[in-house]
């Protein structure tokens, strides 16, 4: 069982930065890949980052070059540093852990920007 708490979202102007984290409890040993999702207002969930156990990391087609994943194993964390972000950047980002049967999510954190 692994518990996934989100933070850092909030309203930014286009071209800023915004650095978003989730914090992983619970029996994090059992974490393999851990990600970030983002969620706009009527479109599907859709894959933004991920990043492995052995750190090696993808990234969808929109966010690559502008976006980074990065993850702490000591302090259980993973962070996804935005830059030169765009309104249709906006969209609820998840968290999301990998573990061998399942996969755990956090409950979401508003990333808003404005033109």
């Amino acid at each position: 069982q692994v518990q996934l708490v989100e933070s850092g979202g909030g309203l930014v102007q286009a071209g800023g930065s915004l650095r978003l984290t989730c914090a992983a409890s619970g029996d994090i040993f059992r974490i393999t890949d851990m990600a970030w999702y983002r969620q706009a207002p009527g479109k599907q969930r859709e894959l933004v980052a991920i990043i492995t156990s052995g750190g090696s990391t993808n990234y969808a087609g929109s966010v690559k070059g502008r976006f980074t994943i990065s993850r702490d194993h000591a302090k259980h964390t993973v962070d996804l540093q935005m830059n030169s972000l765009k309104p249709e950047d906006t969209a609820v980002y998840y968290c999301a852990a990998d573990e061998i049967i399942r996969r755990s999510w956090g409950q979401g954190t508003q990333v808003t920007v404005s033109s």
